[in-house]
């Protein structure tokens, strides 16, 4: 296997490359020079209070340079991908702080060896130096049943810590009075994973594999094994699985969690979890916690502690009071920590009401005369018609779109049959095509649905009050307008415009004295189909098929080609 495709500059330089970044984007940060170092760009606000510096291997961002602010983390000293930083650029840290006029500076460290050895080693020779320095190792990993000799692994966690610990500089506590804190919070808090895919580090094959039904529980942010590997369970069940092994006490490494408890729980994206699945876990962990009879005091869901691109997730729970939740929801200027609104998560808030609706048209009785049953007529010819050609037209749009086009459309046709049999359509033309429009508008789907919608809702206008065949022209014409006025396509845009645009000019013969339907509308179907398969030929200018390469499109376009159709079945209807 080769190593997967990354997005650097060179696999040596990456770890320096994405710091210079996010200080680029920063302006309250700077680089410390000849280290991979970034503080606040306010040093001199320090005097007179607590340093805080934190840090470790690249490859966990946001963490921890994100957390750089007033009101959090003073600096980070960043090692390369998955690697301690140097313990000459941590020392340099605590030095630029200390000469800053810090009254004393806390490490916070996660607990990997490394990190403890390097920043422990910076620590005895600062303090050698005359400063006052102190270190905090996090481990809140609840991944492991027996005590580890190493201790518990440092997480996400750890990015709570930052905050408590910034809260509580800010408002000018002692090194000792922090320190006392944090190990306190630090101890009442758990963090597990879960992960559907491996990580792998820039220039290098992926540190495990999974197989495709595969999922890790408990495994570590460098791509470290598990606990356990499971079978790929729904989303509710998996958090249902995490929670019960983070709060299990025959877990010795559990987090004691009782009945009326108030936690503050971190949803944290693992590097490439969807937005969209992350929302899923995310209620799933609100509504598991809440089954406990425990209250989400806050709740945070983003991504935080990383491990590259790793599709996997942390829950992270921490006990918290309300004083705690003070400083919590203490103002900083860290850019990755989330602009949340103080309040609790709960599965069930009240909705806001659904506005009134605008007057409703005056409604017609159905007509069980002539017209009903042409009506009838020409919607069933419709939508077999629909209906049948599901597959062409899917064939068709896979070649410049998703495929669905004929899904799209057999819906429509599906929903139509259904409204034809509970209730007869109504015979006033600007009511039936009125109806139809809300009819497809809600069931239909795509942007398919959207554009007939419009084309229906605007035909309608002029049927108000005539319904002549000018009149029906004007309808045509009506309905184009307000397709190309929203929708952004042109006739020559490879779109259905093509089959009606050419249609609606052969149906301008209707306001001619003396002109017969059928013989007109037959003519517009037959300029309709043509212009659909024109668009074989055509390079698009709107709609998915547009971001194609023409040497690509060498079939008509599905759009046009139902638009014709529908026509066509329109025709066949009329003429019984």
């Amino acid at each position: 296997m080769e190593a997967p495709k990354k997005l650097v500059g060179s696999v040596a330089g990456c770890a320096d490359d994405t710091l210079a970044g996010l200080v680029a984007c920063n302006p309250g940060l700077r680089l410390l020079r000849g280290h991979r170092v970034a503080l606040r760009a306010d040093l001199a606000a320090l005097r007179g209070h607590v340093a805080l510096l934190s840090g470790g291997g690249s490859g966990h961002e946001p963490a921890h340079a994100g957390y750089i602010g007033k009101g959090m983390l003073s600096g980070v000293v960043a090692g390369a991908v998955f690697t301690s930083p140097a313990v000459g650029s941590i020392l340099a840290a605590i030095r630029a702080v200390t000469q800053a006029g810090a009254v004393g500076t806390l490490l916070i460290v996660k607990n990997y060896t490394g990190d403890r050895l390097n920043f422990g080693l910076a620590l005895e020779r600062a303090r050698a130096e005359g400063a006052d320095v102190q270190m905090v190792v996090v481990g809140d990993d609840c991944a492991f049943t027996s005590q580890k000799k190493a201790g518990r692994r440092g997480l996400c966690g750890t990015v709570l810590v930052h905050k408590v610990a910034g809260a509580l500089a800010e408002a000018g506590a002692s090194l000792d009075e922090i320190v006392k804190r944090v190990s306190a919070v630090a101890k009442a808090m758990g963090t597990l994973g879960l992960s559907l895919s491996p990580c792998s580090v820039p220039g290098s094959k992926p540190t495990f594999q999974l197989a495709d039904d595969e999922m890790e529980l408990g495994l570590g942010i460098h791509g470290e094994a598990g606990v356990r590997r499971m079978k790929v369970m729904p989303a509710d069940e998996a958090v249902e699985t995490m929670l019960a092994h983070m709060t299990d006490p025959a877990n010795a490494s559990h987090l004691p969690l009782s009945r009326g408890a108030s936690v503050v729980l971190v949803v944290n994206n693992l590097g490439g979890l969807s937005c969209l699945e992350l929302g899923i876990v995310a209620g799933a962990a609100v509504r598991g916690l809440e089954r406990r009879g425990v209250c989400i005091a806050r709740a945070l869901v983003g991504s935080f502690m990383t491990a590259l691109e790793m599709a996997g997730v942390s829950l992270t729970l921490m006990l918290a009071d309300e004083e705690l939740l003070g400083l919590i929801d203490a103002e900083t200027t860290a850019m990755a920590w989330p602009n949340l609104v103080a309040g609790p998560a709960v599965s069930q808030r009240p909705e806001i009401p659904a506005p009134n609706e605008g007057p409703e048209p005056a409604q017609q009785a159905p007509s069980a005369g002539p017209g009903a049953k042409r009506v009838q007529q020409v919607l069933e010819r419709v939508c077999s018609t629909l209906l049948g050609l599901q597959d062409k037209l899917n064939e068709l749009d896979r070649a410049a779109g998703d495929g669905d086009c004929g899904h799209t459309h057999a819906r429509a046709a599906r929903a139509i049959q259904e409204w034809v049999r509970a209730r007869p359509p109504p015979a006033a033309p600007a009511q039936l095509l009125s109806a139809l429009a809300d009819l497809l508008l809600e069931k239909m789907g795509g942007s398919s649905g959207v554009l007939y919608g419009l084309f229906l809702t605007a035909a309608a206008r002029p049927l108000h009050n005539r319904s002549d065949l000018p009149t029906w022209a004007d309808a045509m014409d009506a309905g184009i307008e307000a397709m190309r006025r929203y929708g952004g396509a042109a006739p020559g845009d490879r779109t259905m415009l093509d089959s009606l645009c050419a249609a609606a000019q052969a149906l301008h013969a209707l306001r001619s004295p003396g002109a017969e339907l059928l013989t007109v509308l037959a003519s517009a179907v037959q300029s309709a189909e043509e212009a659909a398969e024109a668009t074989r030929h055509m390079e698009a200018g709107a709609g998915r098929a547009s971001y194609i390469s023409s040497a690509q499109l060498l079939q008509p376009d599905p759009g046009a080609v139902a638009a014709a159709a529908v026509l066509h079945a329109v025709l066949e209807g009329l003429r019984g």
